[in-house]
């Protein structure tokens, strides 16, 4: 949700983003990540063309955070009503999470693993 607020919160704009990205103040040269609060916030705005024009990963990164808040949702309703079953939720929970997250952040992953072996 606080992905969310801040999107909301802080206008494209207006470029009055507070987290800046210390890759490109230290190398003068843009990240991978670069752009994904404009993304963000373009997103909630409705502004789906100008966001990849800004980060092309965004709508997945933006999605991935989408998917976690309603399956927190989803998950702790059923978590509460389900007492038999609370072990098996958790291991699908953390295997899900999982497998939502490496798609959404593949790129970024794959960015530092080559990184690393050059």
């Amino acid at each position: 949700m606080l992905v969310i607020a801040y999107s909301g919160i802080f206008s494209p704009e207006n470029n009055n983003y507070p987290v800046t990205c210390v890759h490109e103040k230290l190398t003068g040269e843009p990240c991978l990540s670069c752009g994904l609060s404009h993304s963000f916030s373009l997103i909630v705005r409705g502004k789906i063309d100008e966001a990849y024009r800004w980060n092309q990963y965004g709508m997945r990164v933006f999605l991935f955070f989408i998917s976690q808040l309603i399956l927190r949702v989803v998950y702790s309703i059923y978590y509460i009503w389900n007492i038999n079953s609370r072990k098996q939720l958790i291991i699908i929970d953390c295997v899900g999470s999982g497998i939502i997250f490496l798609i959404a952040f593949w790129p970024f992953i794959e960015s530092i693993i080559s990184g690393a072996l050059h």
